[in-house]
């Protein structure tokens, strides 16, 4: 897919997606709960289909009305009603850790498995944590396909490493109220990722269940059970809504950004604060956030351990700075949907953009503004990860010449990303 330059300053309002983290994380929560949930604005993509599928196939009623963008579940009060199920999550990391963790709950055996990307990524620490829990857990020694004998989780003491994913934290607790038995769980690295976790901690109580922590290093949970809400409303998605919130500081011009605030769970909404100290303009109403673009545009040394799927959106901005930009504490991306650090360097490189990588980011130059003529004409190579295609798009919005190999791997998590990129004309 061809880019198109946008040659004026940006005035548009968009509206994104609801939240897959959200989405994914109240699906299990409200498959957990003892009653009916709606959930409201909720994502329709690959990702949040492969969960819900998941949970149709494990026996739960689960209504899908995509047109209205909702999702009703009935939960059982922590029992699986199937015995043995095969289920297929595609390359969807929040479906592996949380099914994972909450199939120890069952009675029964379950098959969890992936594509071949998802055979890739780790879940060996999720695994083993749920081994000194109780759990009977067979497979490969640190990724999918896995075998799940279950007889309940008895639950006691644990250690897991929150440097690698904060999402098989995020698994423990969620089906930690549902153990036989209290679950503490301490923290055997530094966590990345901190804000996810919060988003746990934060959706955990909307359904009634509070967590004994202590700073990111000790968790307690206590048998329990979540309550079931009439209805829950989901974000828009900040990780999407970032690319959007990057458009004019490429471009100039403002874009409102809709059913989103500063306020929100999501801890993506700190890329916010990222382009404030680039120049650009935050603006805030009811339940939108207005971002203005100025030049020049000033590059960061900034670690972004905290919201690392933003690293790639930051990237994109970063040629069109009038200074280098240093993105640091991202070695976890290198297991993502692809290596993230490598595959950024590799194809800002075919743009001619001068880049360094590290092991835990990477050094970018400005270039297009001071250096427009060093331009590169390329095709991007997407990697089939999302993230890549819809933060190179952006480059194409300014740079003749971008052209998106495989635009169809954003059914991920933002089916209709291009059509929405395009309304910025």
């Amino acid at each position: 897919m061809r880019i198109h330059p946008i040659s004026h300053p940006l005035n548009a309002t968009v509206y994104v997606p609801g939240s897959k983290s959200l989405t994914n994380r109240a699906l299990l929560i409200a498959a957990l709960a003892n009653g009916t949930t709606r959930l409201t604005n909720a994502l329709f993509s690959d990702d949040s289909r492969y969960f819900a599928k998941a949970l149709q196939t494990l026996g739960f009623d689960v209504t899908l009305d995509e047109s209205n963008h909702e999702m009703t579940v009935t939960g059982l009060g922590g029992k699986i009603p199937t015995q043995k199920a095969e289920l297929f999550i595609g390359n969807a990391g929040t479906a592996a850790r949380f099914l994972s963790a909450f199939l120890t709950l069952g009675d029964g055996e379950y098959i969890l498995d992936g594509d071949a990307r998802m055979r890739e990524r780790p879940i060996g620490d999720l695994v083993q944590s749920l081994t000194q829990l109780g759990a009977t857990v067979h497979g490969q020694p640190s990724t999918v396909p896995l075998k799940i004998i279950a007889h309940g989780l008895p639950g006691g003491k644990t250690q897991i490493a929150g440097n690698i994913s904060s999402q098989f934290l995020s698994a423990l607790l969620m089906v930690a109220p549902y153990a036989q038995a209290p679950i503490e769980i301490e923290l055997s690295t530094d966590l990345n990722s901190k804000p996810y976790v919060d988003m746990t901690q934060s959706i955990m109580s909307d359904f009634g269940v509070q967590i004994e922590r202590h700073d990111y290093s000790r968790f307690i949970i206590h048998p329990t059970f979540y309550s079931p809400l009439s209805t829950y409303p989901i974000e828009s998605d900040a990780s999407a809504a970032s690319y959007f919130f990057a458009a004019p500081a490429i471009l100039g011009g403002t874009v409102r950004v809709e059913n989103i605030s500063r306020r929100s769970k999501q801890g993506d909404i700190a890329f916010l604060d990222v382009l404030q100290q680039m120049g650009c303009t935050i603006e805030e109403t009811d339940h939108c956030v207005l971002v203005t673009g100025h030049s020049p545009l000033v590059g960061l040394d900034v670690d972004m351990r905290d919201i690392p799927d933003t690293a790639q959106t930051l990237a994109a901005i970063a040629p069109f700075a009038s200074t280098p930009t240093r993105i640091r504490g991202i070695a976890s991306a290198r297991v993502k949907e692809t290596d993230r650090v490598a595959a950024v360097c590799t194809e800002l490189t075919c743009l001619g953009v001068q880049v360094e990588e590290h092991d835990d980011g990477m050094t970018i130059q400005p270039t297009f503004d001071l250096q427009p003529s060093t331009f590169t004409p390329a095709t991007i190579h997407t990697y089939n990860d999302h993230r890549m295609a819809m933060s190179f798009a952006l480059i194409g919005l300014r740079m003749d010449g971008v052209t998106i190999e495989n635009p169809g791997c954003v059914s991920k998590t933002f089916p209709n990303y291009f059509d929405v990129l395009e309304s910025l004309r």
